[in-house]
């Protein structure tokens, strides 16, 4: 059996890849500090904490996964979080993405379908003391009405269309980030920009994410 790795060799890997996500061209040294602060060991099964560190996804419970830390980073340098806002998170799977999201906004609300995740999550906030993280469990394509408007959203599964409903829930020049696609060989990441006149859409990077299911599994 491997030993689990010190903290003192923790705190290596994970310098290590900060640096190498500033490498791969992530600038916002507020994302960075928040990917820096946030444990991925505390994340992930105990059977990958090995592998916390390495720039790769990871399988968590219900046949989900825990993204790719560039992707998580990228997802959120493009989000533009501001220190007084109020972002959704849909798709709240480990948690790892919401962490990263509560060092840099005023609140994230996150919804997550498996009771089993969110109550996992829900205990990893708690030991981390993110205490402003708001979770519920619930069908994520239909957001969060009773919370809304939000100033950002993002979406950490992909929807075969844009979700009007998670349109409808962000403010006037608010930007929600989405991958998009009916398939993961045609996947792209959006930013969609909601104005005055309508929607703005920017194609950012070709990505796989598990899809955004409607609904409730029969088991959670």
């Amino acid at each position: 059996m491997v030993a689990a790795p010190d903290e003192d060799e923790i705190d290596t890997r994970k310098i290590a890849l900060v640096m190498q996500l500033r490498r791969q061209g992530i600038r916002d040294a507020r994302v960075l500090n928040a990917m820096e602060r946030v444990p991925r060991d505390v994340f992930v099964p105990k059977t990958f904490t090995e592998r916390a560190y390495e720039d790769q996804a990871l399988p968590i419970e219900c046949g989900q996964t825990i993204s790719q830390p560039y992707v998580v980073a990228y997802m959120t340098e493009v989000l533009e979080v501001g220190p007084r806002m109020k972002v959704l998170e849909v798709g709240t799977g480990s948690g790892y993405q919401a962490a990263v999201l509560s060092h840099l906004c005023r609140r994230v609300y996150s919804i997550e379908r498996y009771r089993t995740l969110l109550r996992d999550a829900d205990a990893r906030f708690r030991k981390l003391d993110l205490s402003n993280i708001t979770t519920k469990t619930g069908d994520g394509s239909k957001g969060w009405p009773e919370q809304a408007p939000f100033d950002r959203i993002i979406v950490t599964a992909a929807a075969q269309e844009v979700p009007f409903d998670l349109i409808d829930q962000l403010k006037i020049d608010g930007w929600m980030i989405i991958p998009v696609g009916r398939t993961t060989e045609d996947q792209a990441l959006l930013k969609i920009r909601k104005t005055e006149e309508g929607l703005e859409q920017t194609k950012l990077l070709p990505v796989r994410f598990v899809p955004l299911v409607e609904g409730l599994p029969k088991e959670t």
